[in-house]
């Protein structure tokens, strides 16, 4: 067996019916039955049904894309998948991430990524808020293109723009409110950027403007108890495994209002000896951005029988 680490999804990979191709497997079954029972609500109807909108709203996607991760890792497991090196999650898919090294129940997951989900659209009104993906820049150059922003601005200024996901070498988040990224969208492009799109998302996630919303999820997370790491996970924000129990809270409430440092996550699993990754979950979004940050890393996608039988050929 080839030595591999798992990587899970976030938000942006749902997809109405996105668990269809397992059928009725036990695995699956069993893990939309848990994270309903926890939430009091069909989760599985939302996912098999949508609408699109139902699901795309941040806080429907992120228990379903919690339940959708750990689901596929459920039946790697049930089907004599062997353990990975290492785990990790892209922001929201840490939580997956945390669940599958047993740190967190999905019992327990479920209703503090809702919670995560509602703090966060509350903590700024809609429309105030933005994100866009800056495409064919260094992230050093987004950084100070950020800086540039905020300075145009005056000092004492309410706009806020920040780098707040490294994606890829060349492809970074940047967020705050509006104008603050729309300026700096506009030097990004006179930069050199080859695009700045603005994304479809309800908040600015990862920026100092989520604060207020890591606060209640700091105040939830005192009350969760967490159990020893069985598998090691590198965390978003301090790119660092960490065992302690509240080591760990600390980082997952941080996680809501800092840069999700994905890049340097990669290569942290990669130097713990993974030449493979595979990402638990619907969609390729983190495989495509395995092949960017390192060709010689190997990603691949499982979210259905096909893609399971394709991971363990290409492990074995």
């Amino acid at each position: 067996m080839k030595s591999f680490a798992c990587v899970f999804p976030g938000q942006g990979s749902q997809a109405v019916g996105m668990l269809d191709g397992w059928g009725a497997h036990p695995a699956v079954t069993q893990t939309l039955r848990e994270a309903s029972d926890a939430l009091g609500e069909d989760l599985g109807r939302l996912i098999q049904e949508g609408p699109k909108e139902a699901l795309a709203r941040t806080t429907n996607t992120q228990p379903v894309m919690l339940v959708a991760g750990v689901a596929a890792w459920r039946v790697w497991c049930s089907e004599g998948g062997a353990a990975p090196l290492a785990v990790a999650g892209h922001s929201l898919g840490e939580y997956s991430a945390l669940v599958a090294a047993g740190v967190l129940t999905l019992a327990q997951a479920v209703p503090l990524v809702r919670l995560r989900a509602a703090a966060m659209q509350a903590a700024v009104p809609l429309g105030v808020g933005a994100m866009a993906a800056i495409l064919g820049l260094d992230a050093s150059r987004v950084i100070a293109g950020c800086a540039e922003a905020l300075a145009s601005f005056g000092a004492g200024t309410p706009e806020v723009v920040e780098a707040v996901n490294f994606n890829d070498p060349v492809q970074t988040v940047i967020a705050g409110t509006r104008a603050g990224v729309d300026r700096a969208c506009e030097i990004l492009r006179a930069a050199g950027a080859k695009r700045a799109l603005p994304l479809p998302v309800s908040a600015p996630f990862h920026s100092s403007l989520m604060r207020p919303a890591a606060e209640k999820l700091r105040l939830a997370l005192a009350d969760v108890a967490l159990a020893p790491p069985q598998i090691a996970v590198v965390n978003n924000v301090d790119v660092a495994v960490q065992q302690d129990a509240q080591a760990i809270r600390d980082a997952l409430y941080r996680q809501a209002f800092c840069p999700v440092r994905w890049v340097e996550c990669v290569r942290a699993l990669q130097a713990r000896g993974a030449s493979h990754l595979v990402e638990m979950g619907p969609g390729k979004v983190l495989t495509g951005l395995t092949r960017r940050i390192d060709p010689a890393l190997c990603g691949a996608a499982l979210f259905d029988p096909a893609t399971l039988a394709e991971t363990r050929e290409l492990l074995t």
